[in-house]
């Protein structure tokens, strides 16, 4: 069956990043800007509190792969703290989700001729996107490095509250597509979240080898390796 549609995976994948969650700047620096809102609290405290709601919401969503969801995390925290106004919840707490993003990031750049390959790709098929992510920093870090426009559908893992490689993501791609499992080929660094994820629905691999992700699991073997983002067309020309 001849191939329409390519999806892939984001992080590790196009996108080269590298996050610190355990600095403690991230905390140190959210509980000061927390002092404008009249919570007053030292960073020990802030990262403890953040990290039992997110324990608390994973045991709940009772998912084999639960994904978080970290607005509704600093939404859960800032009720507790005493502030409940919905409207002013929603916004400080996609601030917060934001600020602690970008205090533990250290990099965030496109993999060596990603924008060339998907102006090449584009023009004969659909491209979609499936990551484990947070749409309040997926979507802005998306359009950081030039790639909006590029996807349809973009499948983000907070917004289910399950993560790969829970097949069900990449069939609500497919069913947004309108397409099979036959008719696409997924292309990811993570031998795990992504070959064997997309594996369970029969669907055709590229691995991307990058510095990023699972390299091996169990006897998972992608339909073609490529060393780099680069060989990616030639996966698709073998597989295609």
């Amino acid at each position: 069956m001849k191939t329409k549609g390519i999806l892939f995976d984001l992080y590790g994948t196009l996108i080269d990043i590298e996050t610190d969650e355990s600095l403690e700047e991230i905390y140190r620096s959210i509980a000061h800007y927390l002092t404008y809102h009249g919570v007053h609290l030292h960073r020990g405290n802030v990262q403890q509190s953040y990290y039992e709601i997110m324990k608390q919401q994973k045991k709940v969503r009772g998912e084999e792969y639960p994904e978080i969801d970290v607005e509704a995390i600093w939404n859960a925290f800032l009720e507790r703290e005493g502030i409940e106004s919905a409207d002013k919840c929603g916004q400080l707490s996609t601030v917060l989700a934001q600020l602690y993003r970008g205090i533990s990031r250290k990099r965030l750049q496109l993999y060596p001729g990603v924008k060339t390959i998907l102006d090449e790709l584009r023009s004969g098929y659909h491209l979609a996107l499936i990551s484990d992510a947070q749409p309040c920093f997926a979507l802005p870090e998306i359009q950081a490095v030039g790639l909006d426009g590029y996807f349809h559908p973009i499948i983000i893992s907070a917004r289910y509250g399950f993560r790969k490689p829970d097949r069900r993501l990449i069939e609500k791609a497919l069913d947004i597509l309108q397409l099979t499992p036959a008719e696409v080929l997924y292309v990811g660094n993570d031998m795990f979240r992504d070959i064997y994820g997309a594996s369970l629905l029969g669907i055709k691999t590229i691995f991307v080898d990058s510095n990023q992700g699972a390299k091996s699991y169990k006897d998972v073997v992608p339909d073609y390796f490529a060393s780099r983002f680069e060989d990616v067309p030639k996966g698709v020309a073998a597989l295609a």
